[in-house]
């Protein structure tokens, strides 16, 4: 028999937000990454190889040598307040929050590191959550993002006695709401300075065997790029689709957005604007490897003008965009509950 966790406080009849993101280290000290990095490399949705072979791989090499490396990249990043990931997801918790009312408690966790899925998930029992909305800040869904959250939230209820209902929202990739507001955060920058001669929009990739065993990820951030080009009314010679961040030996999806950027620099274009359109908030990824490491690289290849155009972030457009997906399940999922009048 499975052993089930004792609580002491029921399940209430309050709906509730568990807003999640990717996770951080606790600091950008080594010991902090190579924790975080241990659990993060140990998914096996992240990395699909047999345990037997993969886990060597992982204690032997890759948290020997890795963890520095990341340390120091996070360190450029780190702010007095923490980790932006950390902080800039917070500040879209408290936003969400402020927009669906008390009545509808909004709890932030991380899908590695802290806050963790069961600290949030616990925090919403204790505040009468009997119905739960679980929101992943991925737009574009993949198994090793939006999946791996539902496998760790269900390992965490599978341990519940009393499970509350639940409703998972695994995409919002081509919803108009998360379109416009992508398409006004670029019209934003481009009226401060004008548009460069190329625009990319750098996803983060994905080994190329996940998309052909299935993965729909690249599917939707290719639907997501072609509807934003499309609301700006760039032409096909004016926008690129790249991804960013891989490791390891195999073929990762393509094209490469650091390989590109080195090949329109060698074509002549001079300047180039970056968007991440799949990262909800501003992280390693893209203050990192793309505003910093990617901008010397194009300059290095010959390149004039490089532009990082931050993530969505804690805009009204993008809190606008988090309401109107909880709302709406909220409507759909729940119609026997009684929200009307008290902020939901």
């Amino acid at each position: 028999m499975p052993a089930y966790t004792a609580h002491s406080t029921p399940a209430g009849d309050r709906t509730g937000v568990l807003l999640t993101n990717l996770g951080t280290p606790d600091s950008p000290a080594t010991a902090d990454v190579r924790r975080y990095l241990a659990e993060f490399l140990a998914d096996p949705r992240i990395v699909e190889r047999p345990r037997w072979l993969w886990w060597p791989i992982l204690h032997g090499i890759i948290l020997r040598l890795r963890p520095r490396r990341a340390a120091h990249a996070y360190r450029r990043i780190w702010t007095p307040q923490g980790s932006p990931l950390l902080t800039l997801s917070q500040a879209q918790a408290e936003a969400l929050q402020a927009r669906l009312g008390e009545a509808v408690p909004v709890v932030l966790a991380m899908r590695y590191g802290r806050p963790s899925l069961a600290t949030g998930l616990e925090a919403l029992r204790r505040r009468g959550v009997g119905r739960l909305i679980v929101l992943p800040l991925y737009p574009q869904y993949s198994a090793t993002t939006t999946g791996s959250t539902f496998d760790a939230v269900s390992a965490v209820l599978a341990t519940w006695r009393e499970v509350p209902e639940l409703r998972f929202i695994s995409r919002y990739h081509h919803h108009p709401a998360y379109l416009d507001a992508l398409a006004a955060s670029l019209r934003e920058a481009w009226a401060e300075r004008p548009r460069a001669q190329k625009l990319l929009f750098s996803f983060h990739g994905l080994p190329r065997r996940y998309a052909e065993a299935g993965d729909p990820y690249p599917r939707e951030c290719e639907a997501t790029a072609r509807a934003v080009a499309q609301r700006l009314g760039l032409g096909e010679d004016e926008w690129l689709l790249t991804y960013q961040s891989r490791f390891g030996p195999e073929a990762w999806l393509q094209p490469y957005t650091d390989a590109t950027l080195r090949r329109l620099a060698a074509e002549g274009v001079t300047s180039v604007d970056v968007v991440a359109p799949g990262f909800a908030a501003d992280c390693l990824e893209t203050l990192e490897e793309i505003a910093m490491e990617n901008r010397d690289l194009f300059l290095e290849a010959g390149g004039k003008d490089y532009r990082y155009i931050p993530a969505l972030n804690a805009r009204e457009e993008h809190i606008d965009l988090l309401e109107q997906l909880v709302r709406a399940h909220l409507k759909s999922t729940f119609r026997t509950s009684d929200h009307s009048g008290k902020g939901a």
